[in-house]
């Protein structure tokens, strides 16, 4: 019977998942604008985290404590990044989708699969079995929100402090290098990816056989962020606006690219151990595409510029 309860709580939350996914696509795809994009990934969290805890009606000391950590976290996440979309006007990642019907499908179909997945040691937790499994704060419950406190005090003082740099007028054109910034290239990503491993460690109480499956989760946050839609996205375009700046050039060199570390610690590190220890993947290094870049620009405008002659004419 507890199996049966374990697969309609997860059937019911992808379902609410790709209803609610599914809705905000088509009001996006009809106006052809992605304002409510990032807010439908973070307010799904706080659906799920909500609906799987009322389900079980068992309102456990752990179950409380995940589902406020997630609403917390969520309503922060997607309330900032609301704001800061509706301040920009459109976000740059769907210029090549927003008026492509399937490709944008295409992307609200993996936000739903990121969300349901992610999110799978909050239904875990707050299934009606797992109340009373260990019904005491463990050691794995406090390391696990320790782990959380400190990724979303990351995640949201990261995201403030490039929020403030960008609206001044004296940084347009720079990058963001101060608070958090000084120490990690994506300290906001740092606090996400810590944060889920947070939960899953919190959720590992009272874990299960198959309900380890809730491993996806930090798994999957982590691959995203690291090899797919996060860093490698934003390195390739910092890349490419400031590779000719000796500054940035050193700035990247000494600044670690996820975890926080000293500048003068990472800068001395070996390119093998940066890679090895430290997330600084080669696909990072856009240095190639950036100078190509500019050679076909230079290129162009060439041949666009009248000769002398012509203009002497």
């Amino acid at each position: 019977m507890t199996y049966i309860i374990d697969e309609w709580n997860l059937a019911l939350c992808a379902i609410v998942t790709v209803a609610m996914q599914f809705t905000f696509f088509l009001i996006a795809c009809t106006c052809k604008f992605d304002k409510v994009t990032d807010f439908a990934g973070g307010t799904n969290f706080v659906v799920l985290a909500v609906l799987s805890f009322f389900m079980a009606q068992t309102y456990a000391t752990r179950q409380i404590m995940v589902t406020v950590c997630i609403v917390v976290w969520g309503i922060r996440l997607s309330g900032y990044l609301l704001y800061r979309i509706i301040k920009i006007g459109e976000d740059k990642r769907f210029d090549d989708k927003r008026e492509n019907c399937l490709a944008f499908a295409g992307f609200w179909t993996f936000q739903a699969v990121w969300v349901f997945t992610v999110s799978l040691p909050v239904i875990m937790i707050n299934a009606e079995h797992n109340a009373m499994v260990r019904d005491y704060w463990t050691a794995m419950d406090i390391v696990g929100l320790v782990l959380f406190v400190l990724g979303l005090l990351c995640e949201a003082v990261a995201d403030q402090s490039k929020f403030m740099f960008r609206n001044n007028p004296v940084n347009k054109g720079k990058w963001c290098d101060t608070g958090l910034w000084k120490i990690s290239r994506h300290p906001n990503y740092f606090g996400e990816i810590l944060l889920w491993i947070g939960i899953f460690i919190i959720s590992t109480s009272v874990l299960y056989k198959g309900e380890w499956a809730a491993v996806l989760s930090p798994i999957f946050i982590s691959a995203i962020l690291l090899f797919l839609s996060g860093i490698p996205l934003l390195e390739k375009k910092a890349d490419e606006r400031y590779y000719t700046n000796e500054a940035y050039v050193a700035y990247k060199n000494r600044t670690s690219v996820l975890i926080p570390l000293p500048p003068a610690c990472y800068g001395c590190l070996p390119h093998p151990l940066k890679c090895l220890f430290c997330c600084e993947f080669p696909l990072y290094d856009n240095k190639g595409d950036a100078s190509e870049k500019i050679t076909i620009t230079k290129d162009l405008e060439g041949e666009s510029k009248p000769s002398e002659g012509a203009e002497r004419v």
